[in-house]
């Protein structure tokens, strides 16, 4: 598992539109919050998008990029996007390439029955490339408002 102060795993990935995103890209202009979740349209999936949509604009006028990541593929991601109008980018994780370096793709439990997932989970990386916040387990109701405060102190 990831710690603050640690520097962030690279990465390169495509978004929903099958453009490449990577962490490089975003080093010495712009802060990134990674959030990594489940499942597109499901019902806490669609509660933490609307909620990082809702304070966009907020984010961007603190040079924060934000990106939802799942094992979702594109096609998938672009349905989630029109159907909530999302305006967070969402990265396509398909291999799980991602999810492994951030330690979010754990053995979870529920009703008695264990499976791998993505263990819900947020990363706040600031323009240097370190991970400024880092939470798993996180709670899909009220985090994007968390986590816009943890960005203002930045």
């Amino acid at each position: 598992m990831l710690n603050a102060q640690q520097s962030a795993p690279a990465f390169s990935v495509v978004d929903e539109n099958n453009a490449l995103v990577s962490l490089a890209g975003f080093k010495g202009d712009k802060n990134l919050v990674l959030y990594f979740y489940p499942k597109d349209d499901t019902p806490g999936c669609t509660i933490e998008a609307n909620q990082f949509t809702q304070y966009i604009d907020e984010f961007s006028a603190l040079d924060t990029v934000v990106y939802g990541v799942s094992k979702d593929n594109c096609v998938s991601h672009i349905d989630f996007i029109n159907k909530f109008a999302l305006q967070v980018g969402l990265l396509a994780d398909t291999d799980g390439k991602l999810c492994d370096a951030y330690g979010v793709w754990q053995e979870k439990e529920k009703k008695g029955v264990k499976k791998m997932g993505i263990v819900r989970s947020t990363f706040v990386i600031d323009k240097d490339g370190v991970i400024r916040y880092a939470e798993y387990g996180v709670v899909a109701e009220g985090h994007a408002q968390l986590i816009l405060d943890v960005v203002k102190k930045l």
